[in-house]
């Protein structure tokens, strides 16, 4: 988290220890508001279709079990998609007999809009895909997705859990009717946020699963009234503080500019992919005609986790993304648990060659 983000968070705790948890909010109502108004800026949405959660997971689960499926309804998604959407499809399949269906990939990896054309029909009820996949450096065709969805009347929801914070994110040029995503990874906010986009028009026509007194109003002994803005996906008791920090990284980076922050991660990830195809016994995992900031790879006859231990001990932070997280595009592509490196616009040239360093001294040291 950038330096002014971790001030908000610790200023609000601050102010609540001092004079209370009701009377902080009630005194803070004002940029509790803006939180709404910087989220939704930084999509391109306006305030009244987000919804703030507690992460990414909820945000697409409440989008997306909102939906009424039945026997006959499609499914469909990409070979990419992350293990604990494709579990909701699933449950949602047994429960009610939709279909769940992959999307096939293009010989770059990538899905394949014209398959995606070709799979279309009027039994199709939703299209869901994640955008940037945990591994693999992938960038979906979002916007290419939406433009098909869009032209066939189809609900398309949008996980964008890596892309928010990396990359400029416009929703209506997505043609996205729902797009979720979390506010700790490349936004650089509190762990513990998230949120949800929701169309308007889409929203008019959408009841939460489960509502409480916060997104709906109890009107008769015997009625309800939800919400007229997104927030009828939200309930009462949330953390104000980590709100804070999520608006503050919103502001952050825009300041400094999401085309600005997509070049830099794009310069550094491309250096970092070339300095790691030069080593000896070092396999790149990542596939797509466009690549993201996420860099996976493995080195023959060391575990991906050994290899994070040893760089771990250096002082470089990388992660290990294993083949539960993406279990159908680890299949396909019979990929191994994978190292996964992050580098985002802060990290320097001078740290990414320490990495490679670290790696070249790793790989020869196996291959003795």
């Amino acid at each position: 988290m950038a330096l002014p983000v971790v001030n908000g968070v610790i200023d609000y705790l601050r102010r609540e220890a001092e004079i209370g948890g009701y009377e902080t909010a009630a005194e803070q109502s004002a940029q509790l508001e803006g939180v709404y108004d910087s989220v939704a800026k930084l999509v391109g949405a306006s305030k009244e279709e987000i919804a703030l959660t507690e992460n990414a997971t909820v945000a697409w689960q409440r989008a997306f079990y909102a939906m009424n499926f039945k026997p006959g309804d499609r499914i469909l998604t990409a070979s990419a998609e992350f293990a604990a959407n494709y579990l909701s499809f699933l449950q949602v399949s047994k429960r009610t007999g939709a279909s769940v269906e992959v999307v096939p990939n293009d010989s770059a990896g990538t899905l394949d809009p014209d398959a995606l054309k070709g799979m279309i029909d009027d039994r199709v009820r939703l299209i869901a895909i994640t955008w940037l996949p945990t591994n693999g450096g992938l960038v979906n065709p979002a916007a290419e997705v939406g433009a098909i969805a869009k032209e066939h009347g189809i609900t398309y929801l949008l996980d964008a859990c890596q892309a928010v914070g990396q990359m400029p994110i416009d929703v209506n040029a997505l043609c996205c009717d729902m797009l979720t995503a979390t506010g700790r990874k490349f936004l650089r906010a509190p762990r513990g946020t998230g949120f949800l986009y929701i169309r308007k028009d889409v929203l008019e026509r959408t009841e939460p699963a489960m509502i409480d007194l916060f997104g709906a109003s109890w009107v008769a002994p015997n009625d309800y009234q939800l919400r007229p803005d997104a927030r009828r996906f939200e309930t009462w008791e949330t953390n104000y503080s980590t709100r804070i920090g999520l608006s503050l990284a919103s502001e952050y980076a825009m300041n400094i500019g999401l085309d600005a922050i997509e070049a830099r991660c794009h310069s550094l990830s491309d250096a970092l992919r070339t300095g790691l195809k030069e080593i000896p016994g070092v396999h790149i995992r990542d596939v797509g005609h466009q690549l993201s900031a996420i860099v996976s790879f493995t080195v023959e006859g060391l575990e991906a986790a050994a290899i994070m231990q040893q760089l771990s001990a250096l002082g470089i932070n990388v992660s290990v993304s294993p083949p539960s997280s993406t279990p159908i595009d680890a299949s396909e592509r019979q990929l191994p648990p994978v190292v996964r490196a992050s580098p985002h616009y802060y990290n320097s040239k001078e740290e990414l060659e320490r990495l490679v360093a670290a790696i070249w001294l790793i790989a020869k040291h196996k291959r003795a």
